[in-house]
């Protein structure tokens, strides 16, 4: 239920916004001067900036967050957050009218349903220092486009992400009235941007994996096919079982829809160090994998994660990785999303390679190798493209587990190509290795600019 200003969290809020109020802050971007702590706060008189104080931050608060809740009301000059005290934050508007609009509207609201309760007070100072724009300070008379020059480095690390909404556009909302308070609901977008494209509630349970050879990286090749991974956490507990944050509910149902009940093959030689006889004879065959929604909004970090059998860490954030396809609306419009099968897409791959180049990789990763290689008749020097046949669905997942993105260097190049591999829309090859057609003309959009 939606905070609206009664009960026992009223006591509490007003002691945080008050403790706030009369202590002095010097947080970088604003001053507030210091008060004697036994003088009581008096309600505050009406003013242009307001003090929100965020009670059960479940999730990231960002300028772009108070922003689009605030602008409705009025014309937001600058916003500053601080985490001193809880999570808390000020913001000033163009007038008083504006600011107790934005107070008589938001007050006792939830930014998330049952989580993130504004109580909101009239501030003590009447003007905002700013001094950068980032993610927790920013001066909109100077910039009303946040973050400009992340958005330029991602765009160039994505190649190109033209035509996809500039950040703050990401996140839009609507205020309506429950239960006697207003709720603020943001509205679910597929794509997001790069700073924050985790959304609440977009985790997944992975049960059923190797729990030999599967790691973090293996498991983001397969998930990051059908959307934007966040985070991934295995479980101590339960050995085969991992938590995937995938980057929105979207993804989460893709998920669920193309891989649940899938069959994976072995996804690579059982590390050299493992010795556990029992579980070994359980991962000598291939696993079926069950995904089912999770009950966490959100997976928190861990700063000690536990070594998998390989050594890699138990836990892995993917949230700036390069290699998520869904960053914007032009890279994620690309993307053919289909459900496994037997043949494989591959592209960004050196232009000269061969299909034995192409099959030793598969060997180098120990998986079995496709039955089958098609290059695409190159339309450019840039890179190469095509299909690898396998003998089985089962053997294809085993394969993009353990070889997408994997590295092939290339002579006269300084960095080596990233492979990356996706379920074809083409159902049959029907060639041998050598041969060549026409078919799968359909996959060779999907890696322009990818």
């Amino acid at each position: 239920m939606a905070f609206n200003g009664e009960g026992p969290h009223n006591k509490r809020q007003r002691t945080e916004v008050d403790t706030v109020n009369n202590r002095g802050h010097n947080t970088g971007s604003y001053v507030v001067s210091e008060e004697p702590r036994r003088k009581r706060q008096e309600e505050g008189k009406p003013n242009h900036v307001l003090l929100f104080t965020i009670i059960n931050p479940m999730y990231p608060i960002t300028v772009d967050v108070l922003h689009t809740i605030c602008q409705s009301s009025g014309n937001v000059l600058r916003i500053v957050i601080f985490k001193k005290n809880g999570v808390q934050a000020m913001v000033e508007f163009d007038g008083v009218d504006s600011a107790v609009r934005a107070k008589e509207t938001l007050n006792g609201a939830d930014i998330y349903s049952g989580c993130c309760t504004l109580k909101i007070d009239f501030a003590k100072p009447d003007k905002l220092n700013v001094h950068k724009n980032d993610s927790e300070s920013w001066d909109y008379t100077v910039s009303m486009d946040p973050y400009p020059s992340e958005q330029a480095r991602y765009e160039d690390m994505c190649g190109g992400g033209t035509g996809g909404p500039g950040y703050g556009e990401s996140f839009t909302g609507e205020t309506y009235r429950k239960s006697g308070a207003t709720v603020v609901t943001p509205v679910a977008t597929e794509y997001r941007d790069q700073r924050n494209f985790q959304q609440p509630g977009a985790v997944l349970m992975v049960y059923g994996l190797d729990p030999i050879r599967t790691n973090a990286d293996k498991l983001f090749n397969l998930m990051c096919l059908y959307g934007n991974v966040a985070r991934i956490k295995f479980l101590k507990s339960k050995e085969g079982t991992a938590m995937v944050q995938m980057g929105d509910g979207v993804a989460v149902e893709r998920c669920v829809q193309y891989l649940n009940n899938v069959n994976v093959g072995l996804t690579g030689a059982a590390p050299v160090c493992h010795s556990n006889t029992n579980l070994d004879e359980v991962s000598a065959m291939e696993h079926k994998l069950q995904l089912a929604f999770s009950k966490q909004p959100y997976l928190s970090e861990v700063t000690n994660p536990y070594p998998l059998p390989d050594k890699s860490p138990s836990y892995k954030e993917y949230i700036t990785n390069k290699n998520n396809r869904f960053m914007n609306p032009a890279m994620a419009s690309k993307n053919r999303i289909q459900p496994p099968s037997k043949i494989l897409h591959f592209f960004n791959t050196p232009p000269q390679v061969t299909e034995e180049e192409l099959i030793q990789v598969f060997k180098d990763y120990d998986v079995i190798p496709p039955k089958a290689v098609k290059l695409f008749p190159m339309k450019s020097e840039r890179s190469s493209s095509g299909l690898l046949e396998f003998e089985t669905t089962t053997e294809a997942v085993a394969a993009v587990m353990a070889c997408n993105h994997a590295a092939i260097e290339s002579p006269g190049t300084k960095f080596p190509f990233i492979m990356k591999l996706c379920f074809s829309s083409s159902r049959s090859m029907s060639i041998r290795n050598g041969e060549n057609n026409s078919n799968g003309s359909t996959d060779r959009r999907m890696e322009q600019d990818q």
